[in-house]
């Protein structure tokens, strides 16, 4: 296979997954905004329309290995668009809803659709860009992955200011269109000639099912030892899940590729940034509001810096992956957060608007900096014909991430200590621990032997490498 497409298909096919991205991120947050509007015009109460989010994420956890798996066998090129085209009609349908119960079915089949299309984006990303712009390539998929989700709130708001909340799902569709007419231009990466394990794939999905299912009913549910059992029963299938494809030659769960350390560091470093991230942006808007007496409007502009200096930064940071070091990059981005954090735990007793935006945008840039370079470390580092798997566990890492950092927040607020600095503090530490995996991967013992290939495709570099 050739070092990623030939020009101009290589920019049609960049087109297609930004394009395609933007529309899984945009419909997967734009419903957050309209859920007051869904409860009131459906006639049910706050707690049940909730599960319009919970069931998307938890089904989009469930399915992004399995999926990965299934896209090795059946083409990547295929598995996105028909996931896109899955979204995409399950988004029509949700246009329809005029129940809840209606609702949450199109819901969890909009994130059939997208578990399908993001579990081999970046394996895409891979073949699409040569091996010395992949970190460029990644990037800029974390760019449109910011922008989108930064976008979501304000464009569900503005539809909702105009026209009836099914309009907020139908926003996507153009999208939707565009992305599956240039998606003819994507790699078409081989297939692999083997037979996709079914056994596997439903273990799979019942682990992290049972697990994060058990984990949110313990903290928004009445029966605790319930919730203690579904725990216990997802672990347990875990345990025997685990044993079974470590038996196997391309397991579904990706365990052949975490036993690389560069690989397991950058998956924990990626996971505690992404529980860190994730609860300090939940509980925050707690923390303004019942500390500091802001409105929303005020809470929603204090938080803007962050995406919005993320959006710059990533894609400067992927370019730089691809000449730096990863680890070294990761290092310094979790040691700006780390400091951002403390910033925050520690606002003014009456902070302006200033004192709080400018310690989030360089908490932003600082997790700007760690994330597409450890992305790229991660699907650089796995062999080519195991891409989708890597790219699937670069999803479900940040999908876990940021669920576990919701029911995080979620459990703080429960004990009374989710609206002021202590979640800052939390978050700080979740922090160290990515920085030190980070730096960990500078040890020559970690060097990875499948990045030779990428290091010699990157006539910038003049010396050896390291993770």
């Amino acid at each position: 296979m050739t070092d990623g497409l030939p020009t101009p298909r290589r920019f049609r096919a960049i087109a297609a997954l930004c394009f395609g991205t933007a529309l899984v991120i945009i419909d997967g947050g734009v419903a957050n905004v309209a859920l007051p509007t869904i409860a009131r015009d459906l006639r049910v109460d706050s707690s049940s329309v909730v599960a319009i989010v919970t069931v998307y994420q938890l089904t989009l956890v469930m399915l992004m290995l399995p999926f990965a798996g299934l896209g090795e066998r059946i083409g990547l090129k295929r598995m996105y668009q028909v996931g896109q085209l899955i979204f995409t009609v399950a988004t029509l349908l949700c246009f329809f809803a005029r129940s809840l119960p209606f609702l949450l079915v199109v819901r969890a089949a909009q994130a059939v659709g997208a578990a399908g299309a993001l579990a081999v984006a970046s394996a895409l990303i891979r073949s699409t860009y040569p091996a010395g712009q992949l970190g460029r390539g990644l990037g800029i998929n974390s760019v449109i992955v910011a922008s989108s989700a930064a976008a979501a709130p304000t464009l569900g708001g503005l539809i909702l200011a105009v026209a009836p909340w099914p309009w907020v799902f139908a926003s996507a569709i153009p999208f939707a269109i565009v992305s599956l007419i240039l998606g003819r231009a994507l790699p078409d990466v081989p297939r692999r000639q083997a037979r996709f394990d079914v056994g596997g794939a439903v273990m799979c999905a019942a682990m992290f099912g049972l697990v994060i299912g058990g984990a949110e009913s313990a903290v928004h549910g009445d029966s605790p030892v319930v919730s203690g059992a579904i725990v216990l029963l997802g672990a347990a299938i875990g345990v025997v899940y685990v044993r079974r494809e470590r038996a196997i030659a391309n397991p579904i769960l990706p365990v052949d590729l975490l036993v690389r350390p560069v690989i397991a560091l950058s998956a924990i470093g990626a996971f505690t940034a992404f529980v860190a991230s994730m609860t300090l942006l939940l509980s925050t808007p707690f923390r303004l509001t019942q500390e500091f007496g802001l409105g929303a409007a005020a809470v929603g502009a204090a938080i803007a810096p962050w995406p919005l200096t993320n959006m710059i930064v990533a894609p400067l940071a992927g370019w730089l992956s691809d000449r730096v070091p990863a680890g070294l990059l990761g290092g310094i981005g979790m040691a700006i957060s780390i400091i951002a954090l403390l910033l925050l735990a520690n606002l003014p007793a009456h902070p302006s608007y200033f004192d709080i935006a400018w310690r989030m945008a360089l908490c932003g840039s600082g997790f700007g900096t760690f994330l597409p370079p450890n992305a790229r470390l991660i699907i650089g580092s796995a062999p080519k014909q195991r891409a989708a798997a890597a790219g699937g566990l670069v999803g479900t890492v940040r999908l876990v991430g940021q669920t576990t950092g919701a029911t995080l927040v979620a459990a703080l607020l429960a004990l009374g200590v989710g609206g002021g600095a202590t979640p800052a503090y939390v978050a700080a530490g979740l922090a160290l621990v990515a920085g030190l995996c980070s730096l960990a991967r500078l040890r020559p013992s970690i060097r990875n032997p499948d990045e030779a290939e990428t290091r010699a495709q990157v006539p910038t570099l003049k010396s050896p490498r390291l993770g």
